[in-house]
């Protein structure tokens, strides 16, 4: 289990519960930052400013990191929507903040009773100026921190390309091949590498989750080519060739009804 520093104390709560429950899923999927980043596509540092409040991931970040721990990535996805909201609302009262409000108390007093309409005019021609000036500042300040965290997390990746490259040529480019550990428990089989009953698989997906659903595929009869994670063409394959088998939507994606049939089927 990983020791995590303290998550700054300004940080909203929408905002602090969305990164611990990042930190938690990184948790259990027992993965290194490097490891991470090769997993994403977001560099090793990138993932060390998200999972410190420092940075708000992105949407395809967090969509990635719920994949890997085994999350529901729409719940996840629902989390990030609104601390997202609540980030951009702690950018503008910081912004705010540091403005400070405009001092309008040095506007002259006309006591004349021919000049109070115009002194009336003026006093709103300068209110609305200042909101004016008060908008813009802060419209331009919320630009200035966008590009800002975009330019450092550009810098970062480029910084990283090359470190990272050696570190990750035995993670991305040298297949993992995983070990199935068949048992049955309430009449339903498990390899030992997720317990899911319903996460949505299909081309491109990588993860334990498509190597618990090969070991079903093999059991099953419908062999998916090695036990690599990877969902590719081989495993697509087999799904459908054990959705016929079972009288189901052959679609080529594994969904809950696939994942009924091959958690109860007989083994060939």
């Amino acid at each position: 289990m990983s020791r995590w520093k303290e998550l700054p104390a300004e940080l909203h709560p929408h905002v602090h519960q969305l990164i611990v429950r990042l930190r938690r899923l990184k948790d259990h999927s027992e993965l290194s930052t490097r490891q991470l980043a090769a997993r994403t596509g977001y560099s090793a540092k990138s993932w060390q400013r998200y999972l410190n409040g420092r940075s708000l991931p992105p949407r395809e970040a967090v969509e990635a990191m719920a994949r890997i721990g085994g999350d529901d990535p729409a719940r996840l996805l629902v989390m990030h929507e609104i601390a997202a909201q609540r980030w951009a609302e702690g950018r503008v009262v910081a912004a705010d903040a540091t403005n400070g409000p405009d001092d309008l108390s040095a506007t002259p007093a006309h006591t004349s009773t021919e000049q109070q309409p115009y002194g009336r005019h003026l006093r709103a021609a300068v209110v609305a100026a200042a909101v004016v000036t008060a908008l813009s500042v802060t419209a331009a300040l919320l630009l200035a921190v966008r590009l800002t965290e975009a330019r450092a997390q550009l810098a970062d990746e480029r910084r990283d390309a090359v470190a990272t490259a050696l570190a990750t040529v035995s993670e991305s480019t040298v297949p993992v091949i995983y070990t199935c550990r068949l048992e049955q428990r309430d009449g339903r089989w498990y390899a030992g590498l997720s317990r899911t009953t319903d996460i949505l698989l299909s081309n491109t997906h990588v993860g334990l989750e498509v190597a618990e659903a090969q070991c079903l595929l093999r059991r099953a009869g419908t062999e998916p080519g090695d036990i690599d994670g990877v969902f590719g063409p081989k495993t697509r394959r087999a799904v459908e060739r054990m959705q016929k088998q079972n009288g189901l939507i052959v679609n080529g994606v594994i969904d809950p009804p696939t994942w009924q049939a091959l958690r109860e089927a007989a083994p060939k």
